[in-house]
């Protein structure tokens, strides 16, 4: 039975059980006061007390269950209840229907008045647990964000829908209004994108409907799909916002905006291309917060770490990042620009796009309309006497010359290159026409690269490897393995977020050689291991014993390598 009310203040109750002093409950109270937050949160802030004990304390007095929401299986279904603003202002989040009550977790079920708006909103009566406050922040920003998409496209819908000519309705939309539904629709999208964490936005038209996707560590998601009517309005609004023609839709456009989301500087990439069905837009999404990293968090093995500085220490040289597309290179490359990027340094970079600015960096911008390409920009920072160049990828022969050269005559130049794996790119650039002798002249490092997802830390759970799972890890005995089960914070795909595997080939006396004896692929593999080359497939494996990504992962990484 519990020893006070309900309606007991919170201060007195940990006054009683010894948890805080009098002194620190009216030091409290009068910061309270003019602060406007929750008592159990000073608390927390000033260290009286651990969330932990606000949390057993409330339990034990009011007899309310305590959830672990990381774990918990949330109902969409009820998130649809009450509005994301309300969820923030009253720090709660539905969990699941039960019948006519509503089970609703909330980090202080004191407040009588926000209990009273969550069933006045959701109709229902709130059945409340109690959670951390960290827990259902989270909750609501993977939940929630959602749910303010979702009423966005059904405010657009009311608006248009009375509109016949579904053709001409962006005519009859004002998309450049800040509260039109089209506006909040295309920012609702944004910001649970970024929620997500995925990279890109996929609006795509169909016959009857449209899709969108996001690509959440590497894989696309369907997350909405608004009624074809409103696709002509989404269409002008975005090409709005980027700057298109939006009277142009019969060729591909692209474009670029900076936003501020929720503090947050976010940069996106627009490309608009059409199709049977019309115009289909694909936004990548770069925060700038995130985007910029060091070495040490691009996921290097000790080895490859210590074989990647040596190269980046070489006074001159081609060094290239290769992979396929979405393989992390711009942020390698980056990552590599950042450690170069001293005052006695004069750097200058060529790429299309430019993803982040740098200060101290001077960045061009290729535009092809105007003539500025890769090679022509390439020629004319020559001219700027530079130390270090960053080419942002090497597409053709000219430019792939233009770069040997540049190094032969004392530069640093950095690039990125499409191959599978290092020793391939030499090849490639002897398919480019790029003869032997100025390839072993050149270059000095090459480091290829693929991303895998990351098992998720909450719900990672641990088994004895199959003998087909020893045999493909290459492993004899008692082999433990890591996969994840699924859970609410990683959406059910045991995966959260990405870490990147390396292939460093450092071209030392004896690689020089091989190239310049025209080497095949398989010799020059051969003399870069023993050089201590180590392949993707190794830094992988090692990834899969420690537990970092699953064996899924490794067959699917060592599948495309060979």
């Amino acid at each position: 039975m519990n020893k006070f009310k309900k309606s007991t203040k919170l201060g007195d109750i940990l006054l009683y059980k010894e948890e805080i002093t009098q002194e620190q409950l009216d030091s409290t109270l009068s910061e309270q006061a003019g602060s406007g937050k929750r008592l159990g949160e000073i608390l927390i802030e000033k260290g009286f007390i651990s969330e932990k004990t606000l949390l057993n304390t409330l339990s034990e007095q009011l007899g309310i269950d305590i959830v672990n929401l990381d774990n918990f299986p949330i109902s969409v279904d009820a998130t649809r209840l009450i509005s994301e603003k309300l969820a923030i202002r009253t720090n709660a989040i539905p969990l699941k229907i039960l019948k006519d009550k509503l089970m609703v977790a909330m980090s202080e079920p004191l407040n009588i008045f926000d209990i009273e708006d969550i069933e006045m909103e959701s109709g229902k009566k709130a059945e409340v647990v109690l959670a951390s406050k960290s827990q259902i922040t989270n909750a609501i920003e993977k939940y929630m964000s959602s749910r303010s998409t979702e009423l966005a496209v059904e405010d657009f819908n009311k608006e248009t829908l009375k509109n016949e000519d579904f053709d001409n309705i962006a005519e009859e939309v004002d998309v450049n209004v800040s509260n039109s539904p089209v506006v909040r629709l295309i920012n609702s999208l944004i910001r649970q994108a970024l929620k997500m964490g995925a990279s890109d936005i996929h609006i795509e038209p169909l016959e009857d409907r449209l899709r969108v996707r996001v690509r959440v560590d590497g894989e696309l998601q369907e997350i909405l799909t608004p009624s074809k009517h409103t696709q002509s309005a989404i269409v002008t609004r975005v090409k709005i916002i980027s700057g298109m023609n939006i009277a142009e839709k019969r060729l591909p456009q692209d474009g670029r905006i900076e936003l501020k989301i929720d503090n947050s500087e976010i940069d996106l990439r627009i490309s608009v291309l059409p199709t049977v069905y019309g115009e289909k837009i694909v936004m990548r999404l770069l925060d700038r917060g995130n985007f910029l990293k060091s070495k040490m968090e691009l996921g290097f093995t000790e080895h490859n770490l210590e074989t990647f500085d040596s190269i980046l220490n070489s006074p001159n040289g081609v060094i290239l990042v290769t992979g396929p597309t979405g393989s992390g290179k711009t942020t390698t490359l980056y990552a590599a620009l950042n450690e170069l990027n001293t005052m006695n340094k004069n750097i200058i970079t060529v790429e299309d796009p430019v993803e982040y600015k740098i200060e101290g960096i001077n960045q061009v911008q290729v535009n092809t309309k105007a003539g500025l390409l890769f090679s022509t920009g390439l020629r004319s920072i020559l001219r700027q006497d530079p130390d270090i160049i960053m080419v942002g990828e090497i597409r053709d022969e000219d430019t792939a010359e233009i770069a040997v050269r540049a190094a032969i005559t004392g530069h640093l130049v950095i690039s990125t290159l499409h191959t599978n794996d290092a020793p391939s790119t030499i090849m490639r650039l002897q398919d480019m026409g790029i003869k032997p002798f100025l390839i072993a002249a050149s270059i000095r490092g090459i480091v290829a690269q693929r991303l895998v997802k990351r098992i998720c830390s909450n719900c990672k759970t641990a088994h004895e490897a199959t003998d087909v799972e020893k045999d493909l890890l290459e492993a004899e005995g008692d082999v433990t393995i890591y996969k994840g089960r699924g859970c609410p914070k990683c959406f059910y795909t045991g995966y959260s977020g990405r870490i990147a595997i390396h292939e460093v080939l450092k071209v030392d006396k004896e690689v020089r050689e091989a190239i310049q004896s025209r080497k095949s692929i398989d010799e020059l593999t051969e003399v870069a291991q023993k050089g201590g080359m180590t392949f993707l497939k190794d830094n992988c494996r090692e990834l899969v014993l420690s537990g970092i990504t699953s064996m899924d992962e490794y067959s699917r990484v060592v599948f495309k390598l060979e």
